[in-house]
């Protein structure tokens, strides 16, 4: 495994200055061939590089593989990648060229409705192996938005996710409010978020307003009540101009009574950001249930006549095991994929989507101004 800054340092032992080093990655993330542009590579580049390249190049596309491609009625598909080491991750295709990426392989914060982290974390993914996902994802079709909600939790390898939505950014040619980092409330998120060089927006996992039913959902999760993550959120939102997501996964029963309503007003009215309500995907090994969609929706709208600006989405893809780690469960168990280091994900399934996987039946709420 290596990272974006090896490969800059190898470029740079070749003799490659700045701007042969960000054409080099541009064709790369953006899976542009070799000839693309107007000036061919023996007009540009220095020999050792153009010598090294075809070799690069060939280990930059190896970094992934397609295993399985799923895709969805909705226009999303799931992907099945396979990494160097055998290991796998899960990237989603979104409708409207939106892609959910995978930080790690695994997960530690161990939420109580979500069993893709229930054996912990694996191992870290690297930051070209996080770039390789997108770069995989536009061979097969357009790539305008990246959201860091796939498996693993993207403070936990900050200064990876960093570089590559840093290069994302920029040789990526992705908008910076187009790269959304979710976190379940880091404090070293929101440090780290506000000096990048891009500053993406923020999606935080908040699910609750309640901080012990908090700690008993997400219980490795850093222990900031609701209303430290939404005062952090709000501090990172006027200072990037960006509004804040925050991620609600509806469980029937748990989170989803008046007086959560209550608390939802409390914290997020006035507040510069919008809240997406997710019913939960629900899987027969864990106890929540998810709720109707007209409970969902009048949630929704009862929280709109009292000024919260809700978006009520339902997951894309679940009719190809649309929560977070499932394919990879499925085909571990049916050993289409052997992972090099363990199998003990054997009994992985997900419960809770990818927070940016909501895209479809979208019910977009405004409050009354």
């Amino acid at each position: 495994m290596f990272s974006i800054a090896d490969i800059d340092h190898r470029l740079s032992a070749l003799g490659a200055n700045p701007a042969h080093r960000q054409r080099v990655l541009r064709h790369w993330v953006q899976s542009l061939p070799l000839t693309a542009g107007r000036r061919q590579l023996e007009h540009y580049l220095p020999l050792p590089v153009r010598e090294a390249l075809p070799a690069l190049m060939a280990e930059l596309h190896g970094l992934t593989r397609l295993i399985e491609q799923h895709p969805g009625e909705d226009g999303s598909a799931r992907l099945l990648v396979g990494l160097s080491d055998g290991q796998t991750v899960e990237s989603v295709l979104l409708p409207r060229d939106g892609l959910c990426v995978s930080s790690q392989v695994g997960c530690a914060v161990g939420c109580q409705f979500c069993m893709t982290g229930r054996d912990g974390l694996i191992r870290q993914v690297s930051s070209a192996e996080i770039v390789a996902q997108v770069a995989l994802a536009r061979t097969l079709r357009s790539v305008k938005k990246v959201v860091f909600m796939g498996m693993g939790e993207p403070s936990h390898n900050l200064e990876a996710v960093m570089e590559a939505i840093e290069l994302l950014g920029t040789a990526g040619n992705i908008g910076h409010k187009n790269l959304v980092f979710s976190t379940v409330g880091d404090p070293r998120a929101f440090d780290r978020l506000s000096r990048g060089a891009v500053k993406p927006a923020l999606a935080l996992s908040l699910h609750t307003t309640k901080a012990a039913l908090r700690r008993e959902l997400l219980p490795r999760a850093p222990r900031l009540s609701p209303e430290e993550i939404v005062d952090a959120g709000e501090r990172y939102a006027r200072a990037s101009g960006y509004p804040i997501q925050y991620q609600w996964t509806l469980l029937d029963g748990v989170n989803d009574g008046d007086d959560e309503l209550d608390g939802i007003v409390a914290l997020l009215k006035g507040k510069y950001g919008v809240l997406n309500m997710i019913p939960y995907n629900s899987v027969p090994e864990l106890p929540f249930e998810r709720p109707s969609w007209d409970k969902a929706r009048d949630i929704a709208r009862r929280l709109h006549q009292r000024g919260i600006l809700t978006k009520l989405r339902d997951s894309a893809g679940q009719d190809v095991d649309g929560g977070c780690g499932q394919l990879r469960a499925r085909a571990i168990a049916t050993d289409l994929v052997v992972p090099a280091k363990t199998r003990t994900d054997r009994a992985r399934v997900a419960g809770e989507p990818a927070a940016a996987e909501q895209e479809t039946r979208r019910i977009v709420i405004h409050p009354s101004t």
